[in-house]
């Protein structure tokens, strides 16, 4: 069975593996990372290492049993519990619910043992797949995301409120109660 894991350096070989196998497919629905991206692939990768120690973003991949990558799911620029989701499955396993399934496992996580409240996430209008990753995950669209935020192609903001996503235990420790 696949498993979130939070991004560590043993992963490299394996997410550029999967970078690498689902370019094209990835190319097809968002902006190419293009061949900076790949040619630098180890400094930045060490970048991301050290934003997240940094508590800035928190990287995740879903990792299969032969412990090739199957997906990157990102919470990035975390801010007054208040971070961006991003994410990306391999081709292969498109349109199986993975997606949707680790965006929900993302959200629980994100409240848990982040403390993050919000979570927001722009898609391109025409990656439907995206949005209904997104709506079935419980988020809901808030309002046109800019261009350039997304490629230059228009998008969407899409929001979800992630109090319900922590245990009333979480909310006595944080003093909310149950309201």
């Amino acid at each position: 069975m696949p498993e979130l894991q939070r991004l560590h350096a043993g992963h490299a070989p394996a997410v550029l593996a999967f970078e690498l196998a689902n370019r094209a497919y990835f190319a097809a629905s968002v902006p190419d990372r293009g061949d900076d991206f790949f040619d630098q692939f180890t400094d930045r990768y060490n970048a991301l290492l050290a934003e997240q120690e940094a508590g800035i973003c928190a990287f995740h991949v879903l990792v299969a049993e032969d412990g090739s990558v199957l997906g990157r799911f990102n919470l990035v620029d975390i801010e007054d519990h208040t971070a961006e989701l991003g994410y990306r499955v391999a081709q292969d396993v498109a349109g199986r619910g993975v997606a949707t399934a680790t965006v929900r496992e993302l959200c629980q996580l994100a409240a848990a043992q982040y403390r993050l409240r919000t979570l927001r996430a722009a898609t391109v209008r025409q990656n439907a797949a995206s949005q209904r990753v997104l709506t079935k995950a419980g988020f809901v669209p808030v309002g046109p995301a800019d261009p350039a935020h997304l490629g230059g192609e228009p998008g969407t903001w899409y929001q979800r409120d992630l109090v319900h996503a922590i245990s009333p235990v979480d909310r006595l420790r944080e003093g909310r109660g149950h309201r």
